[in-house]
């Protein structure tokens, strides 16, 4: 669905975005990951067509980017990070504005879909109140569902649960892997390495414009982490904690002559996680 080849792309005389290539098949969630300033939204911003001035090849669902037409909008779905919505219209004067840009669906079918969303999104209590008096987490829901609204084949989301509390951020996550179930293509850009890792089928790791990595999280864990054993034992009516590499616990004498005497009082293995992964590749923390 998705085609990145050679792609670069500056916003002054310096390289902003360099010798950026990708692909994403059907019905796959890809994340982008990467801290401010690394290059996710400025890519995504070249997915969707916003910036055209870039060398390389962009294809969308076999058109290439920077020739696209208005026909192109009528295929993608796109949840930006910060609600684009106007404030003095209700929740459904939005999205009946937003749904009537779009021509594959009839008034009668807009409607439908409207009305299921706002229930699957707990808004539908609150669909005829201004979008002024929503709260960060209303207007995030309604925000998302307004890119839903015209059944589109490749949706782009931008922090999809940013300031969600637990249970919306879950009823949104539950959300994204149904539209998958459907079929679409999803694209993610995105700090939380909690949910890349849930969500996406790949991930790349976006550092100065550059892809450092990209393979599946259970992949990329698997191959560069380091799974570890912490322990506990007492030693002169103290207890002392240590660790060691979980491949190396059948050659750790202390470990060995701990467990044989039964001095062991805790013991647990850690392994990384996404984030974990993210800084021993790129050196850098998400912030």
């Amino acid at each position: 669905m998705i085609r990145v080849e050679n792609v670069s792309f500056s916003y002054t005389k310096k390289v902003f975005m360099e010798d950026i290539s990708f692909e994403v098949q059907k019905g796959e969630i890809f994340g982008f990951l990467g801290p401010s300033g690394a290059g996710k939204s400025t890519l995504q911003k070249i997915l969707i067509g916003l910036l055209t001035g870039y060398k390389g090849s962009v294809q969308v669902d076999g058109t290439e980017v920077r020739e696209r037409d208005n026909s192109f909008y009528e295929k993608i779905g796109i949840d930006f990070e910060f609600p684009s919505l106007y404030e003095k219209l209700t929740a459904r004067e939005n999205l009946q504005f937003f749904a009537s840009l779009y021509e594959n669906r009839g008034k009668e079918a807009r409607e439908k879909r409207m009305e299921e969303l706002l229930e699957q999104v707990g808004l539908l209590r609150d669909a005829d109140k201004k979008v002024s008096d929503f709260s960060k987490g209303m207007k995030s829901r309604l925000n998302f569902i307004k890119a839903l609204l015209h059944n589109p084949d490749i949706l782009f989301l931008d922090e999809p649960t940013s300031g969600l509390d637990p249970t919306n951020s879950r009823l949104m996550k539950d959300m994204i892997i149904t539209e998958k179930q459907k079929g679409k293509t999803i694209i993610i850009t995105t700090h939380n390495m909690e949910d890349a890792a849930e969500l996406c089928d790949r991930v790349a790791f976006i550092v100065e414009g550059k892809i450092k990595a990209l393979d599946s999280p259970h992949h990329l864990i698997m191959e560069k982490g380091t799974n570890k054993l912490h322990y506990s034992y007492l030693n002169n009516g103290a207890e002392v904690t240590d660790q060691c590499l979980l491949k190396e616990t059948g050659q750790n004498v202390q470990l060995q002559n701990l467990m044989r005497e039964g001095k062991i009082l805790t013991i647990h293995s850690e392994e990384p996680n996404l984030g974990d992964i993210f800084m021993e590749v790129t050196g850098r923390r998400l912030a």
